[in-house]
């Protein structure tokens, strides 16, 4: 399960500025804000756990990017949706193996531990599950090759994007007292638990922000 133009293995051209230069500045401040960051655990009670990969690597101009996914339509769950690559957690894992080993089987970018920087706040869905972003870095000359039995399409894209003034676009509900969270991407609006976990990403492991985003609430389409 996984929670404009395409170019060479899955890259996305946007119209934004040069953004963030994938080097080990920025892999480090990553690190040192995640490692500052006191996340919320949730207790999960009554959920099914699971975790989703926000990999950072490098698009065909040289930016940092991070990959986000198009579900394969015929899903039973959620499919055609926009998603990072994620899922539920194996007996036995813990979260950053799940999200490494998803990373693998969804869009083949096989990574070691090592890899992985840090973690956001655990995220509780409407439909039923607790999820935990682990933040990983792929690196350059990282290579996607989506699994078309999970995922339509893989995408890099900028981090600058998340920089836009646009983001998060915020709205309210008549089912809801809680704020609607969506982000513009690749020519369409993406929404939580995805927009409010690379919101988080933005804030607090590339700026360093104290910024929370389990308030946020999820469009009525994806309560089921």
């Amino acid at each position: 399960m996984a929670w404009a133009l395409a170019t060479r293995s899955g890259g996305y051209a946007p119209r934004v500025a040069p953004g963030h230069p994938l080097d080990e500045g920025l892999r480090d401040r990553i690190r040192d804000n995640l490692g500052e960051f006191e996340r919320r655990r949730a207790d999960g009670e009554g959920l099914r756990r699971a975790a989703v990969a926000l990999a950072v690597l490098e698009d065909d101009s040289g930016r940092a990017s991070f990959v986000l996914t198009r579900r394969a339509p015929k899903l039973r769950s959620h499919g055609g949706q926009w998603a990072l690559p994620g899922g539920r957690l194996d007996p036995g894992e813990n979260t950053a193996q799940a999200a490494l080993r998803e990373l693998s089987e969804e869009v083949g970018l096989h990574l070691p531990p090592e890899s992985v920087l840090g973690h956001l706040d655990d995220y509780p869905t409407r439909s039923g599950y607790l999820i935990t972003p682990v933040v990983v870095w792929a690196g350059r000359d990282a290579r996607l090759e989506p699994n078309p039995q999970e995922v339509a399409a893989a995408y890099r894209v900028p981090l600058a994007e998340l920089d836009r003034p646009d983001v998060p676009h915020l709205r309210s509900i008549p089912e809801s007292d809680r704020p609607v969270i969506s982000i513009p991407l690749l020519g369409a609006q993406i929404h939580a638990p995805t927009a409010a976990i690379l919101y988080q990403l933005r804030e607090v492991a590339v700026w360093g922000r104290d910024t929370r985003v389990d308030h946020f609430e999820q469009p009525v389409f994806a309560w089921r």
